[in-house]
């Protein structure tokens, strides 16, 4: 059964969306031309031909190539802005959004300049659409912890605009463990910590995630399925995995969305939220990725209800307004048609 229309109505949250993984080709090539960077495609459909990637490592690649366009404050507005409105075309009303500001620290791009202009547009989106939001600053893992550090002292003045710090990037070679003081000073701080683990790293990077970053949400995960012992903690505490299917594939995790184990950690019990990680390079939104595993594993209304009602479970938002959200979903389905509900 197709519950395309459920998935279109249900309200959502996302939660593992990096932002500059929004940056579309027409944007890029716009950008490009507001800033005179010269890109090394000739096309929009170049650039999207350029899109096949092998591992993480290749689009990483190209994901730090076209983030050269992104220089002035209103570059990172209207980059932003545009998520927003993607938003808006596909019900999700809260997000967690990371940002990856030594990806344009590095390059000479003030930091006041990346969060001003992302927080603008959020803070836009609020007043005009009661859309939430959450900023999360992301380390980039291959470089030093030191330098993550000067990256959190330089946070500091926008202390009040972000909720959490997190880690991203290459992960094979560069274990948590690695940023475990960084983290330390970021909880001691009042900041939540998430950490992409399990994606093409080992099991054994989700544990150090837990127990010596102390993070609150595991970004992907996967991997954990390798390790039973592992599985059940994840299960007992209910620790959230936010995974996102398209994303998945695009970076060979898996060969295909019929092998991902989705479903079957859904089944284990753990909090599996779905999301859309770089859907520029990836190929859709939460929507699109919702829509695909449900029918590449032949998910039922009750699968896609409850791991909508994760994405709110796992955020980062007040109780109070994580039990309205889910009212909000639960007069979603009460409002369906019944071709949409059927299974």
């Amino acid at each position: 059964m197709n519950h395309h229309n459920l998935i279109s109505r249900l309200p959502k949250a996302e939660l593992h969306l990096h932002i500059e993984g929004t940056l579309e080709p027409e944007l890029m090539f716009a950008l490009a031309r507001r800033n005179a960077v010269e890109l090394p495609f000739d096309s929009v459909e170049e650039v999207r031909a350029a899109y096949r990637f092998d591992n993480l490592q290749s689009f990483l690649d190209i994901y730090y190539q076209g983030a050269d366009v992104l220089i002035t404050e209103q570059d990172f507005y209207d980059l932003t802005w545009a998520y927003v409105m993607k938003c808006r075309e596909q019900n999700v009303i809260h997000a967690e959004i990371f940002f990856d500001p030594q990806t344009h620290t590095g390059r000479g791009v003030p930091f006041e300049t990346v969060i001003g202009g992302i927080h603008r547009a959020l803070d836009d989106a609020g007043r005009r659409f009661g859309m939430t939001t959450g900023l999360i600053l992301c380390f980039l893992r291959h470089l030093s912890e030191a330098e993550a550090f000067e990256t959190l002292e330089m946070a500091m003045p926008y202390r009040d605009r972000i909720v959490g710090v997190g880690l991203d990037s290459s992960e094979k070679g560069h274990p948590p463990a690695k940023f475990e003081r960084v983290f330390r000073r970021a909880l001691d701080l009042g900041l939540r910590t998430v950490a992409h683990a399990g994606e093409e790293g080992p099991p054994e990077y989700i544990r150090e995630a837990l127990d010596r970053l102390g993070v609150s949400r595991i970004d992907h995960g996967v991997r954990c399925e390798e390790d039973d012992e592992l599985v059940a903690r994840l299960a007992e505490e209910q620790m959230p995995l936010t995974v996102c299917p398209l994303s998945n594939v695009a970076l060979k995790v898996f060969d295909d969305l019929a092998d991902h184990n989705l479903k079957r950690l859904l089944d284990r019990g753990l909090r599996v939220t779905v999301n859309s990680d770089d859907p520029s390079y990836f190929g859709g939104y939460v929507n699109e990725n919702l829509a695909a595993v449900q029918a590449a594993l032949d998910l039922d209304r009750d699968d896609i209800v409850r791991l909508v009602k994760n994405g709110f479970k796992a955020s980062f938002l007040p109780r109070d307004k994580i039990e309205d959200c889910l009212d909000r979903v639960d007069r979603a389905v009460s409002g369906c048609e019944p071709s949409d509900l059927a299974d």
